[in-house]
């Protein structure tokens, strides 16, 4: 099993020899580095690594922070996660993308994008009312909710029932999606399909669980990815100042 943590950048459009069009996502992945080895999982057999991706400024980090990577004489680093891998790592060793090869499957999760308090036609695809001149209600009111007339089927709204609420921001996982092309000097990774989350949200790419009998590897002839990975390098740098 492999894993590495990265940043999706944005979606953009690539060819084949073929002419097919290919929509892929682009992920930033710098060179995770392994803080804690923390042995073999009893479950599943695999080992436990804690990591840390993305240089941070020490400045912007409290004490505590700063302490895990002054003890481990280590650059600080933004995010910290733990990861399942058959690698045994030590620490200071390093995770890139070439870990992965072109037409290998992978699962990617990602936190989807947070809506807020939504009604219930939007966060649950329900019809609207009539819109005609002089309906008697809003025409985005979710209607009717109870269940009964009483007695064995008491009039109240039962447990689970699809209402407004809180919308997005959910951890989600798309399972068997492609590996295009990985590119280890700019530390970016492709990957067929769409992908849960904002632009710059936090990723982590796993080897496929179920994965599909593996494709042969793209060959590509246009890419149009180095002004997005330039323009993500810029805003980062900026940040860290």
């Amino acid at each position: 099993m492999k894993q590495i943590i990265g940043k999706k950048i944005g979606m953009v459009s690539l060819f084949d020899i073929n002419g097919k069009i290919i929509p892929a996502t682009i992920i930033y992945c710098e060179p995770n580095v392994v803080l804690e080895n923390k042995g073999k999982e009893a479950k599943h057999g695999a080992n436990l690594l804690k990591v840390g991706a993305f240089e941070a400024n020490e400045k912007k980090m409290n004490k505590a922070e700063a302490g895990i990577f002054k003890k481990l004489n280590l650059a600080p680093n933004k995010e910290i996660r733990t990861i399942k891998t058959d690698q045994n790592l030590n620490v200071g060793d390093k995770i890139t993308v070439d870990s992965f090869v072109s037409g290998e499957f992978v699962d990617v999760q990602g936190t989807t994008k947070g809506r807020g308090f939504t009604g219930a036609i939007f966060r649950w695809n329900k019809k609207i009312g009539p819109m005609s001149h002089g309906h008697g209600y809003p025409h985005r009111w979710q209607g009717s909710m109870a269940s009964g007339r009483g007695g064995a089927a008491p009039q109240r709204v039962k447990k689970g029932f699809r209402m407004a609420g809180h919308y997005g921001n959910e951890i989600q996982t798309m399972q068997n999606l492609n590996v295009v092309f990985t590119d280890v000097s700019k530390n970016i990774i492709a990957i067929s399909g769409s992908i849960p989350g904002p632009k710059r949200g936090l990723v982590i790419i796993k080897e496929a669980i179920k994965p599909h009998k593996p494709l042969e590897a793209y060959k590509l002839i246009t890419t149009s990815v180095q002004k997005e990975v330039a323009k993500l390098e810029t805003d980062e740098k900026g940040g860290n100042e």
